[in-house]
This record gives structure tokens, C-alpha cells and sequence, in this order.
């Protein structure tokens, strides 16, 4: 088994090289989506972020308004903190779970946990390799308010919420480069499974 922690800033293309990893053969673990299977209507999670975060962020059918715990913790670091501490534990232990999953199948897996937060929230020491994906800062706020329809103000918030590109880069054993075409991105992807991921994994035993 090789473990990898994949991360990059917001807009950076994370979710794509998670993407190519996963057609490659990757067993992929997205945090995101355990991050809302963690608050999924009835679930205890969103229990707990309702008593912190009061009513008014469900919906009217019950499930989070994400735009509206968002607004919240996006202005205040310590509410971040205090979801944070709410969402991080039920999503560990969960992609813990699938990885020991993933082993019990294939003791030869490259297993790859996909972790915006990985470099904020100290997971980079639990990896045997940590891949962030790359992109200049106004690469990635073009990127945000082209594609999410923000407007600048916001989007340069949720960057500064994150990780400093200097602090990703230095946690980062591999680096993916996304600045340039789709085709040129899945090719350095590939790269690094054909020479660096595969390879490790098979040579553990």
C-alpha cells in the first residue's frame, strides 16, 4: 500500500488529477465528499453543527445551506475552527476506514486521500508521499471568478482561508503544475503514476 495525501489551493485543479489518479487505477478517498456524508440530513454531524450554528443554516428541506454556514464561517475564524472540529474527526476516522478497505482488497493499492485542508489541518506527516497541485495565485483567482461566479472580494477570502502556496509547496514531495492545457495536465499525471506512485507501491513488500 502507498498512502498519498493530494492537496492544492482552491481552483488550483485538485479535483481533476484526483479525477486522472482514479482512471489510473488509484483508490481515491475525497474528503469533500466525506465532508457531506458527515452532515447528511439526519446524521448526527449535522445535528451538531445546527445546535453550534443555529437553524437558520438548514434549508427548508431540512438538509445544510451550505452558502449559508459558508457566509458564517468564512468571516469568522473561530467559527471555522468550531466547524472544523465538528466535520475533521467524523472524516478521518471515515477515510481511515476506507483505506483499511482498500488494503484488505489489494495490498499493493495507491491509496490517495484528497485533502483541500491537508497542509492547514497537519495531516502531511501521515502520508508516505504528499502531491499538491500547483497554480499561481492569480491563475487560481481568474479561475474562481470565472467558474464559481464569485465576486472578487469573496473569492480572494476563501484563498486567504487556505494555506499560503509557499506553505502547500513546502509540505509537497510532488508537485503537479496546472497552468496549462487539460491534455498537458493529465500527462504530468500520468508521469507521476507511471514513475513515482505505481512503482512505490509495489515495491513496499
Amino acid at each position: 500500500m502507498l498512502r498519498v495525501g493530494l492537496t492544492g489551493g482552491i481552483a488550483a485543479g485538485k479535483s481533476e488529477v484526483s479525477r486522472r489518479l482514479a482512471e489510473r487505477g488509484a483508490v481515491v478517498v475525497d474528503a469533500d465528499v466525506l465532508a457531506r456524508e458527515a452532515v447528511a440530513p439526519g446524521s448526527d454531524g449535522l445535528a451538531e453543527v445546527v445546535e453550534a450554528f443555529g437553524e437558520d443554516v438548514l434549508a427548508p428541506d431540512g438538509t445544510l445551506d451550505r452558502a449559508a454556514l459558508g457566509a458564517i464561517v468564512f468571516a469568522d475564524p473561530s467559527r471555522r475552527d468550531m466547524l472544523n472540529a465538528i466535520i475533521h474527526p467524523r472524516v478521518r476516522a471515515r477515510a481511515a476506514q476506507l483505506a483499511r478497505d482498500a488494503v484488505a482488497a489489494d495490498p499493493h493499492a495507491v491509496v490517495v486521500q484528497d485533502i483541500p485542508l491537508l497542509v492547514e489541518t497537519g495531516q502531511a506527516g501521515a502520508f508516505d508521499v504528499v502531491v499538491v497541485v500547483d497554480a499561481p495565485d492569480d491563475v487560481r483567482l481568474a479561475r474562481l471568478l470565472a467558474r464559481n461566479g464569485m465576486d472578487e472580494a469573496e473569492a480572494r477570502s476563501r484563498m486567504a482561508a487556505q494555506a499560503t502556496r509557499e506553505q502547500r509547496l513546502a509540505a509537497a514531495d510532488h508537485v503537479v503544475a496546472n497552468t496549462g492545457s487539460l491534455s498537458a495536465l493529465h500527462a504530468a499525471v500520468d508521469r507521476l503514476w507511471d514513475d513515482v506512485l505505481a512503482p512505490a507501491a509495489t515495491r513496499e513488500d
